[in-house]
Order: structure tokens, then sequence, then C-alpha cells
């Protein structure tokens, strides 16, 4: 496991480096944004730990141009809580979001859940097809009438989970749980942004995902 850590606090670094070799990982560091660019150009990691406020380049801004060059898992920390700054980094690819201050343990757990996911998505090889929507699981590609949808990270995830638990009732504690990982603290507003996004990618397909009122959502071909 390759993780690099990105923070301008250089004990937050050793840190989080300590639990990573612990586990049997290797961490990487940069002190901000502008450096970890250029590392995941030059280098593959399997995952990344993103503080957001640091000079030279903030750790949004730093999401949006790794994502660009390479789809690498990230996992956002920050002292602020905000519910805006989690959905802003959802939408620009985040995996997941840690407020400061946290425990290490707490986000080795969010590591393995993400990685976790992600894995059992790359393993699973099904092209499924609804009508004119086609869900390539391997290639993390979605096309709406042979076009390619441009889907954030999150919404392929959210729509993978659809497509896997087709027909079944998803409270949205259920959704956060397991799309989100490990003890997402977010609310009934996460998941219905995502999805209000979702819908509007998928055009006439959205019709699939059902709203069940009072409850959550149903995939429903």
């Amino acid at each position: 496991m390759k993780v690099l850590i990105v923070d301008d606090e250089a004990m937050i670094r050793s840190v989080l480096k300590e639990y990573v070799q612990f586990e049997g990982g290797t961490a990487y560091e940069a002190a901000d944004g502008m450096e970890a660019v250029k590392m995941c150009r030059e280098n593959d990691f399997d995952i990344i730990l993103m503080d957001i406020m640091m000079p030279r380049l903030d750790g949004f801004s730093a999401v949006k141009e790794i994502k660009k060059i390479k789809n690498i898992p990230v996992i956002m920390l920050s002292a602020r809580g905000e519910e805006y700054d989690k959905l802003f980094g959802f939408e620009i690819g985040a995996d997941d979001y840690v407020t400061k201050p946290f425990s290490p343990k707490e986000v080795m757990a969010r590591i393995h859940a993400v990685l976790k996911r992600r894995n059992g998505e790359e393993n699973n090889k099904d092209i499924i097809s609804f009508e004119g929507l086609t869900v390539d699981m391997v290639g993390r590609n979605v096309f709406v009438d042979g076009e390619k949808a441009e889907l954030t990270p999150k919404e392929y995830e959210i729509l993978f989970y659809f497509v896997k638990n087709k027909g079944v009732a998803l409270t949205r504690e259920k959704l956060l749980t397991d799309v989100w990982g490990f003890d997402f603290y977010g609310d009934d507003r996460t998941v219905d942004t995502h999805i209000k996004m979702l819908r509007s990618n998928l055009k006439q397909y959205r019709k699939f995902i059902v709203t069940l009122r009072g409850l959550g959502y149903k995939f429903e071909v």
C-alpha cells in the first residue's frame, strides 16, 4: 500500500506516516498541493490523504489537477467541517472526508474502506445494460445512448451500488454507510444532492432511480 500524505503540518505527516508504516504500507510526504501534483505525475500511489488549507496550492485545486492525470482515490483532511466543503470535495472526486482533529486509527480504517470499495469494483468485470444505459464496471465508464456520461467518482460509486442492489429499497442511512464508507458524518442532504446530480447526468434514464418517500431510493428497471 503506497500512501501519499499531503499536509503543510510536519507533525501530522509524521504521525500518519508512522501508522501507515506500522500496517506495512509505504508513506510518501508532500508539504503542499503543488508538490503533490508533481509527485503524482512522476509516481503511482494507491491512495492520497489530502489536506485542504495549504500554501501555494490548496487541496481542492490539487485534487482537480491530479484527477486530470490519474484516478487515485483521495481522502480529504480538513480543520473545517462545513457541509459545503464536504460536498465540494466529493463533487471534484474525493472518496472520503475526515475533519481535524482526527484519530489516526480512524484515518487508517477509512483508507482500508476506500481501497476495499475500489478493489471490489475493479474485480467486477461485468458490463451491464438497461435499455440505453450501459454501466462498464471494470472500465468505470457509463454510457447514455452510446455517449459517455461524465460522472464524478462518487456518482459512479452510487450508480454502481444501485446496480448491484437492483430492486432493493435503500435508505439514505444505508447509502451513507456503504457508499461514503466508515462512519461518515453526513446527512440526508448529502445523499440527495449527489443523486440529483447523478439523475441529471443519466438524462432520460433517471427514471431507473426511484424515490421512496420517507425512506430512500431504489434502482428499478
